[in-house]
């Protein structure tokens, strides 16, 4: 009976080894292998596409320092105060565009530049004129003749139309580097031969007024009776006051013989 009873008890509790039990096993062990394949799959997407970006990000740097090594290369081709004279003319382009307004309105252009200018702007570039190149006169041809270049360099006005036209023709031909053989590339237009006889030919007219000044001493002995004498005595004082100084002392003494 006991036996019977087991033998029931077993039939109708105990699990079948190769029965339901291992299917449901099975079931939940694929569901979390796909989710852990699709993390995988998800991790390596989120690579290649941080890959996709830094490859993207280096291509363009490479590219901005190529940019920025040819412009270095274009600026150190330049002249040194190219910077300066650059924005020298840009401001010299403005002005003449306000002049052509003010003309066209029937305006003074100084007026108008007057009324824009504050006091204290004004009264800062009083100062600064004053400052800038003061006339100390005579030290040495070196120096007077740096004032001159400057003098005449100052007087140039830029013909801005043909230079763009040279630009466009040249190139970066125009910029002439250590490199660049400049002899008989360029040939002045009639125009600025023309300009250049003209400042010359002022130079010239205006050097032949020179006068070289003579220092006057009120102090000296005044030993002419008019400018002629005043050479003469002036020669002979050159060449024979070295014999005749004791004459002199002893005719102003009162013991010449």
């Amino acid at each position: 009976m006991a036996a019977a009873a087991v033998s029931e008890l077993g039939s109708l509790g105990a699990p079948d080894p190769d029965g339901g039990g291992s299917s449901e096993s099975e079931d939940e062990a694929r569901p979390s292998a796909a989710a852990a394949a699709a993390a995988a799959e998800l991790k390596r997407q989120e690579r290649l596409r941080r890959f996709r970006e830094l490859h993207l990000k280096r291509n363009e740097a490479r590219k901005l320092n190529h940019q920025e090594v040819v412009e270095e290369d274009k600026r150190l081709k330049l002249p040194p105060n190219w910077e300066a004279k650059k924005a020298r003319l840009e401001w010299e382009l403005k002005v003449e565009e306000k002049k052509r307004e003010c003309a066209a309105r029937g305006e003074d252009y100084e007026r108008v530049k007057l009324l824009e200018i504050s006091a204290e702007d004004a009264e800062r570039w009083e100062r600064k004129k004053k400052k800038k190149n003061p006339d100390l006169g005579f030290s040495d041809y070196a120096a007077a003749q740096l004032r001159q270049y400057q003098r005449l360099t100052r007087q140039i006005k830029p013909d801005l139309e043909e230079y763009e036209k040279l630009k466009e023709q040249y190139g970066e031909a125009l910029y002439p580097t250590s490199d660049s053989l400049l002899h008989g590339t360029h040939v002045p237009t009639k125009e600025g031969v023309d300009r250049m006889v003209a400042d010359l030919e002022k130079q010239i007219e205006k050097r032949e007024k020179y006068s070289r000044r003579r220092p006057y001493n009120d102090d000296a002995d005044i030993d002419y009776i008019n400018e002629r004498n005043a050479k003469f005595n002036k020669k002979a004082e050159r060449f024979y006051g070295k014999y005749t100084a004791e004459i002199k002392q002893n005719l102003e003494r009162g013991t010449a013989v």
